[in-house]
């Protein structure tokens, strides 16, 4: 099956190693919507702290600075979970991310993983910076721009997204094990 790989040849394999199995399309897309959802969250807290700190009393006030600060937050978010393995969407959807020989990132390698997973959004933002498009033309060409983005995955070897070939990381299906009765009684 084409989603099926190991992460080394088969005489290699040490008797622990899981096949690394890429989700489906469509949960790593809900994945995904579901990390956005919760990146409200983020913003919220990130933007009030931005603003008492700086003493912002209009939106459009420091605006620029703002969205910096909301870059770095966002990086230090994704870097840190990135490195753990999972964030909060991810857990509840079952994926990990790993790098290519099915390993925890690197806080270095998740970096570079969040550098590059700016590619679903800066090209149509930029169009519409350079072109001057209204907000609904923006959102359509960001739509489509996303969409195209997720069904490039389905002609990968391995089903991953661009950034994450780029980056040497992929995303892999993860459930853990169940409890055994033993830890179960003991809760």
């Amino acid at each position: 099956m084409a989603r099926t790989l190991m992460a080394t040849p088969m005489n290699k394999l040490p008797s622990t190693t899981q096949l690394l199995i890429a989700p489906p399309l469509r949960r790593r897309m809900a994945c995904w919507l579901y990390e956005g959802m919760l990146m409200f969250g983020v913003v919220f807290i990130a933007g009030y702290l931005f603003s008492t700190l700086t003493q912002t009393r209009h939106a459009l006030d420091n605006r620029h600075m703002q969205q910096v600060f909301l870059f770095v937050v966002f990086g230090i978010y994704f870097t840190w979970f990135w490195s753990k393995g999972q964030t909060l969407a991810m857990k509840t959807w079952h994926i990990r991310v790993v790098d290519a020989q099915g390993q925890s990132l690197t806080q270095p390698r998740a970096l570079l993983r969040y550098l590059l997973s700016w590619l679903w959004f800066l090209p149509p933002l930029a169009a519409g910076g350079i072109f001057g498009l209204p907000g609904r033309e923006l959102a359509v060409i960001l739509v489509g721009w996303i969409a195209v983005w997720a069904i490039l995955s389905r002609f990968h070897p391995q089903r991953q997204f661009l950034h994450d070939a780029l980056a040497g990381t992929r995303l892999v299906h993860f459930k853990p094990a169940a409890p055994s009765k033993v830890q179960q009684k003991a809760a």
